[in-house]
């Protein structure tokens, strides 16, 4: 398969191209400043250079804050950005898989969200990724996916796994929030599942799969686990509730994703949060090394 990557700069999207490339497929990754998604011309060169069989969508406008006074431009990038790509997916014949969020929901859930359960979103960011999700589906029905992800952290980027690192070595405590639970989420692991689906696209699977790793925790749950695999005291780790880091868009109290379509396409298992940090952190320490001056 040719797979074309776009948003190949970011955490995700770096990933991708790496699993990609470590399973010998031909792969094209265009960052930002080499492919603007909202540009029809732009897209249109894309695809006719590549000859992509399936394009995988990691561009995105993630500045969830920002986006509460900046809608129209968030809409721009995630809605109208993937409606171009599916319409010229359409016309090339190529697959689209479209990376979307666990903020198209309420998040005032007290059990995993279903992939067909309603959407809510109530930030403006989530508006816009639900809008990205929407186009996709309605412009290309029978070859195109939705991954949905939350919580990532990776070994390129930013990341609260990374700032809780960072953190451990700066400050005696570290209040952390404990009344927003979700699933912490490896990007690699999110890139396999994505490397597994490409293939199915348009043949077994097209709508919406969830791709989070299994579990659940709280943001305060996570940073304990992060400073233990550090061989930190834990308890250095204070909970606090979210009034304390009260910012412009709410954050879902509960993000908990339900992987059902995953078990009944047959994809592997999606492993817990704790057994996936456990791998991701040395190699996270060994980037954030690499990169210190």
């Amino acid at each position: 398969m040719r797979w074309l990557v776009t948003g190949a700069g970011g955490m995700l999207g770096r990933d991708l191209v790496e699993e990609l490339r470590t399973r010998d497929e031909q792969v094209t990754g265009l960052d930002h400043p080499a492919l603007e998604i909202t540009d029809p011309d732009a897209v249109d060169r894309a695809l006719t250079a590549h000859r992509p069989d399936v394009v995988v969508n990691c561009a995105a406008y993630t500045a969830v804050d920002d986006a509460e006074q900046d809608e129209e431009r968030a809409l721009h990038v995630n809605g109208d950005g993937p409606r171009i790509l599916a319409r010229a997916c359409a016309a090339y014949g190529a697959g689209l898989i479209q990376v979307s969020t666990d903020y198209v929901f309420a998040g005032d859930a007290r059990t995993p969200y279903a992939e067909d359960a309603a959407p809510a979103p109530r930030t403006a960011y989530g508006r816009t990724k639900l809008a990205g999700e929407r186009a996709v589906l309605d412009e290309l029905p029978d070859a195109s996916a939705v991954v949905r992800v939350a919580w990532l952290y990776g070994v390129h980027g930013r990341s609260f796994v990374r700032t809780m690192m960072e953190l451990e070595a700066l400050r005696d405590t570290v209040d952390v929030v404990d009344d927003q639970r979700g699933q912490p989420t490896w990007s690699a692991d999110v890139a396999a599942t994505i490397a597994d689906l490409g293939p199915r696209v348009g043949r077994d699977m097209t709508g919406v799969l969830h791709a989070t790793n299994s579990g659940e925790a709280t943001w305060y749950d996570l940073a304990r686990e992060v400073f233990r695999l550090l061989g930190a005291d834990p308890d250095r780790v204070r909970p606090v509730t979210g009034e304390a880091f009260a910012r412009p868009a709410p954050r879902p109290a509960y993000s908990v994703l339900a992987h059902g379509r995953r078990q009944r396409l047959g994809l592997a298992r999606a492993r817990d949060w704790r057994t996936a940090l456990h791998e991701a952190l040395p190699r996270i320490r060994k980037e954030t090394l690499r990169e210190t001056p």
